[in-house]
């Protein structure tokens, strides 16, 4: 939406929206803006959901577990859990046969895994639309 358009809807005029805008991306509440790119129309219509669970949980085996699952292109998704499983991973892939390779390549190379878990998206229904403000 512009500028405009936002300022038209709550009823302010372009410059102090502007300003509220800035303000609220000064202050972190705004952390970027982005094109909302769907994967399918780029060759990647393949999703699974992966529940990892860890053989130990400790510190430097977290951290490296972490920097080589978010250095992942493949995995646009990724919560550290409380309780069991460990994580939650999105991944994307072209197809079965690719997310196949990836899981055998890369989630199961990943450090200290004990168990991976993946459960096929059949539909997605509400993606990605931010918090109810």
């Amino acid at each position: 939406m512009t500028a405009t358009a936002l300022a038209s809807k709550v009823g302010l005029t372009v410059a102090p929206c502007h300003r509220r805008l800035r303000d609220l991306e000064t202050s972190g509440v705004i952390r970027g803006y982005r094109a909302d790119i769907d994967p399918a129309a780029l060759g990647l219509g393949f999703e699974a959901i992966v529940f990892v669970t860890l053989k130990q949980v400790e510190r430097t085996i977290m951290a490296e577990f972490e920097e080589r699952v978010t250095s992942s292109p493949n995995i646009v998704e990724a919560q550290r859990l409380f309780g069991s499983p460990d994580y939650l991973l999105k991944v994307i892939a072209a197809d079965l046969p690719a997310y196949q390779r990836f899981y055998d390549e890369e989630l199961a190379a990943l450090p200290a895994v004990e168990r991976l878990t993946s459960t096929l998206v059949m539909k997605n229904l509400k993606t990605n639309i931010g918090p109810p403000v």
